[in-house]
């Protein structure tokens, strides 16, 4: 490990660092679990720490262009639509054609009635503060 005062890593830590790093461990820890300073690994680590994170994400993006491609699994597919083809969910509105100060007072409270299904409609689609937007399909 050191060498005339040098610190000098090893192969088997190089490794290690390179697989944490993939696993998204701080670097803090992982300088812990090395014992030495987050500044020593950075410096003599910071091929593996790049690697490693950059392996684990073309790792991930594999599978889920796999899922997305299987025909098995929706929510892949459209993730990848959106998050790689600029897919998007569209909500249309519909204004009156005619200004509401020519509307009669049962136009206008049939405007006011539609906003108020469509309003529905749209809270329901909504995923609520505690559901996870990954679930279903």
């Amino acid at each position: 490990m050191a060498k005339g005062g040098l610190y000098v890593p090893t192969a088997e830590q190089r490794r290690t660092v390179r697989v944490m790093s993939g696993f998204g461990i701080p670097q803090t820890d992982i300088a812990t679990l090395l014992e030495i300073d987050p500044k020593t690994l950075r410096l003599h680590f910071r091929h593996e720490l790049d690697r490693g994170a950059a392996e684990a994400t073309v790792k991930v993006a594999q599978t889920l262009f796999s899922m997305a491609t299987s025909g098995q699994n929706t929510a892949a597919s459209i993730f990848w639509m959106k998050a790689r083809a600029g897919w998007r969910e569209k909500h249309e509105v519909v204004l009156s054609a005619k200004p509401t100060g020519e509307m009669t007072d049962a136009e206008l409270e049939e405007e006011i009635a539609r906003a108020r299904a469509a309003r529905l409609v749209l809270d329901r689609a909504a995923p609520s503060a505690d559901e996870d937007p990954g679930d279903g399909e």
